[in-house]
C-alpha cells in the first residue's frame, strides 16, 4: 500500500496538478518500513511516468492553440520553443526543479523530441532528485 501511494503522489506530483511526493516519500523513509532503494525507484517510476503523460499532452498540444480556452499564448509557446531548441535535450535535465520542471517536458513533447530518449533523461533527472533527498534524510 505504501507503494501505491508514493507511486501516486510522485505521478501526479510530475503533472500539472499540483502534488507534494516529496513529503510522502520523506515519510516513508522515516517509517522505516520499506526499503529505501524500492521507494526512490517506485518514485522515480511514478515521476517519470507523469512526465510522459506531460511529454505525450505537449504532443498534441498544438492542435488547439487556435482554441480561444488554449492555456498557453503562441508567444510563451514561441519562446519556450525556441528555448528548447537553443539548449538542447539537456535542458530536462532541470526537469526535477519544482514550477519548470513540468512545463519543460510538455515542451519536449511540443518539440517532437523521441521518447526512449526523453524516458532517459527525465528518470536520470528525477531519479537523483529522489537519492538525494533519501541520502539527506537518511
Amino acid at each position: 500500500m505504501d507503494y501505491l501511494l508514493l507511486f501516486t503522489s510522485a505521478l501526479l506530483a510530475a503533472t500539472l496538478i499540483p502534488a507534494q511526493s516529496e513529503a510522502v516519500l520523506v515519510g516513508l523513509l522515516l517509517n522505516g518500513q520499506s526499503a529505501f532503494w524500492l521507494l526512490i525507484a517506485v518514485a522515480t517510476l511514478g515521476n517519470t511516468l507523469g512526465s510522459v503523460i506531460n511529454w505525450w499532452l505537449g504532443r498534441y498540444l498544438e492542435h488547439f492553440q487556435d482554441k480561444r480556452w488554449f492555456p498557453v499564448k503562441a508567444a510563451s509557446l514561441a519562446r519556450a520553443q525556441q528555448w528548447f531548441q537553443r539548449y538542447g535535450w539537456g535542458v530536462l535535465l532541470l526537469s526535477w526543479l519544482p514550477v519548470i520542471g513540468d512545463p519543460l517536458t510538455v515542451v519536449a513533447g511540443v518539440m517532437r523530441m523521441p521518447l526512449l530518449p526523453f524516458v532517459v533523461v527525465v528518470a536520470v533527472a528525477k531519479g537523483g532528485r529522489y537519492g538525494v533527498l533519501a541520502w539527506l534524510v537518511l
